[in-house]
């Protein structure tokens, strides 16, 4: 029995050997020169600290946890990109959000409630039909209200009085060949070429982001580099659509 003792000791020895790497030290404790009791420790910079010890032929660690046991720490999760919109951006989706809930979701579901009381639905257009509108709608309802929640409302005509080109920015541009362009830097749910409005993660809003009228900018085309000339910059409070 006391054989099997010293070699659980031996073990436990390793193993503290193992988890601290060997920076740990020992102290008996006991009268007349009979050891009642082994421990070890590790030091700290508070002094050193216990963390096992051997009793009655007994090894138990009195640290409730070792270095090498600890759990991984759980990865922080990135913060959400930040969805930077107009105020007219903003009224056009809260009003598309709120048209869906309040009227387009309630009338559809009557139509399916309507749908299914009509018998067999295997065959029946208009609640297979209704059902998969209805998929349709949630989905959007959805999206635009995670849209709204990261959203970062930049109001252009509080911009002020600058000429350098950020977000909310209408630019006149030239192109190499003389040809004259107007864009306005806008979200990325508000983007609409027909207008001339471009999201602000767009190759032409990229290059023209912190440039000033006077400048003249390189804009990756699918044909290469081209040079574009800043003409003017202003800030203008957008109309929803």
């Amino acid at each position: 029995m006391f054989g099997q003792h010293i070699k659980q000791m031996h073990h436990a020895l390793d193993d503290l050997d193992r988890r601290f790497g060997g920076f740990f030290g020992h102290g008996n404790r006991g009268l007349h020169g009979i050891i009642e009791e082994t421990s070890f420790y590790i030091m700290k910079l508070t002094g050193p600290t216990r963390i096992a010890t051997v009793k009655d032929g007994c090894f138990r660690y009195t640290l409730p946890m070792s270095r090498t046991s600890q759990p991984p720490a759980e990865p922080e999760a990135p913060p959400p990109p930040k969805n930077y919109m107009t105020p007219a951006g903003y009224a056009r989706i809260k009003q598309e959000l709120t048209r869906l809930l309040d009227v387009e979701r309630p009338e559809l579901v009557k139509v399916v409630a309507w749908a299914a009381s009509n018998g067999d639905r295997s065959e029946n257009g208009d609640y297979l039909y209704g059902k998969k509108r209805l998929r349709e709608i949630d989905r959007r309802i959805h999206y635009l209200g995670k849209r709204l929640d990261q959203s970062v409302v930049v109001d252009p005509a509080a911009r002020g009085d600058t000429d350098q080109i950020f977000f909310g920015a209408t630019v006149d541009y030239e192109d190499p060949d003389g040809g004259a362009h107007t864009v306005t830097i806008v979200g990325i749910d508000e983007a609409d070429p027909a207008r001339g409005h471009v999201s602000w993660v767009s190759p032409i809003a990229k290059a023209l982001l912190k440039h000033r009228a006077g400048d003249t900018v390189k804009l990756p085309t699918p044909k290469g580099i081209v040079e574009i000339e800043v003409v003017d910059v202003r800030y203008e409070a957008l109309t929803p659509v």
